[in-house]
């Protein structure tokens, strides 16, 4: 096994168990709310906190990453994460809630940036995609795939307060083999003297950067608002039973997962612009489709699938390819922070509570009106993006 295969396969274990802290707890909303006695906002404020938490660690973190070394930032929020995630189980109302998924989420979101240049280092140009898509599946595979089928499971046997500390060892596991498989690269004199605000007025005057943050934006509000509120308008608007409802939810993972292998490989083979376009369009569509539909349990689950199938390959590309492939190496997970901060705190945070605002005041049903209004404006954010592919910028170079 090469030692870019033992990278990519470490960073995308890490990747899913931070995907497993933050959709871990979505299918359990229905559950928890009951016995806490929380509302829609209540559960929109306990998702964008995380989503805030993330954005500012992202920010901090990633520029961290350039300086110190990728290691350090990694092995890090992996124990903070594994120290911790049990004490969702031991809130007994909303602020207890909230203050543990801003701690959760600061871990979640130090990884995030730093795993993703990593995956980039480790791999060959003409890989970028391939292996950012592998690195980047596994958040909702494992988050938002495997995590409601063994839910809905477990919650049959035992109460929702035991179930967070099931990968408190996993995360130990994965921050041994992270400091045993990643390797240690010292910061030179030069990255040390760096500021950050420098580095992020540096990062910022891309185009592409200031793009990518408003797209980032309108691809999370998609991920986030589905995955939040879409076990609650499964049961409460078409009156799917609790099991039916978790094996809907289950497509947005295994839906994510193929999209995040498929269409950034493509993006290797046909270029970046073409695929983000495509998956805009796409996800918007079927987001109409979704909407239009009764409680067909097939019918929700394709739907859902398609969706996410083209959503997430969104995200990878945006704080993946384009986003490293735009700046130099030494600011990559800069870049990415940037990036990611934007979309976490205004599609993340922002959007869950507006989100949780629209349920509850119009009505669950009307859920879904907001990634697709985000989704047409990503649409048209995606037409001023400069093509960012290595082999296709040096064939027009080498034409001029």
């Amino acid at each position: 096994m090469t030692q870019e295969s033992k990278s990519v396969a470490v960073l995308a274990l890490g990747f899913g168990l931070v995907g497993i802290d933050r959709y871990l707890i979505s299918t359990m909303y229905p559950v928890i709310a009951k016995e806490l006695h929380l509302g829609y906002r209540d559960i929109g404020t306990i998702t964008g906190s995380l989503a805030i938490a993330w954005a500012a660690a992202a920010l901090w973190m990633g520029n961290l990453s350039d300086r110190i070394g990728r290691r350090r930032v990694l092995v890090g929020a992996l124990l903070l994460f594994a120290l911790l995630i049990g004490a969702s189980g031991f809130a007994s109302g909303l602020l207890g809630l909230v203050l543990v998924r801003l701690v959760m989420g600061f871990a979640d979101g130090s990884f995030t940036p730093a795993s993703i240049s990593s995956t980039i280092e480790a791999s060959a140009p003409e890989r970028h995609g391939r292996n950012i898509g592998i690195q980047q599946m596994t958040l909702t595979l494992f988050g938002l795939g495997i995590a409601p089928l063994a839910v809905s499971g477990l919650l049959h046997f035992i109460n929702w307060r035991l179930v967070f500390s099931v990968f408190a060892l996993p995360g130990l596991i994965l921050a041994w083999l992270t400091m045993r498989i990643i390797p240690a690269k010292g910061a030179n004199a030069a990255s040390m003297e760096r500021s950050t605000f420098a580095d992020w007025k540096r990062v910022l005057s891309y185009p592409n950067i200031r793009l990518l943050t408003v797209s980032m934006l309108c691809w999370l509000t998609c991920l986030v608002t589905t995955s939040a509120f879409m076990p609650n308008y499964l049961l409460e608007r078409l009156h799917l039973s609790f099991t039916s409802m978790g094996s809907v939810m289950a497509s947005i993972g295994f839906g994510s997962a193929a999209g995040t292998l498929t269409l950034p490989w493509l993006s290797d083979k046909i270029g970046r612009k073409p695929v983000m376009l495509l998956s805009a369009v796409g996800a918007g569509i079927m987001l109409v489709v979704l909407h239009n539909l009764g409680p067909n349990v097939v019918l929700l689950f394709c739907s859902l699938f398609m969706v996410h199938f083209f959503n997430n390959a969104l995200i990878t590309l945006t704080v993946g390819p384009i986003c490293s492939e735009t700046v130099p190496p030494e600011l990559m997970a800069t870049a990415s922070g940037v990036v990611i901060a934007v979309g976490e705190l205004f599609g993340g945070g922002f959007a869950a509570i507006l989100g949780g605002g629209v349920a509850a005041r119009f009505g669950i049903s009307n859920i879904l009106w907001c990634p697709i209004f985000t989704l047409a404006l990503g649409s048209l954010v995606c037409l001023r993006l400069r093509e960012t592919l290595p082999a296709l910028v040096n064939q027009r170079a080498a034409v001029r």
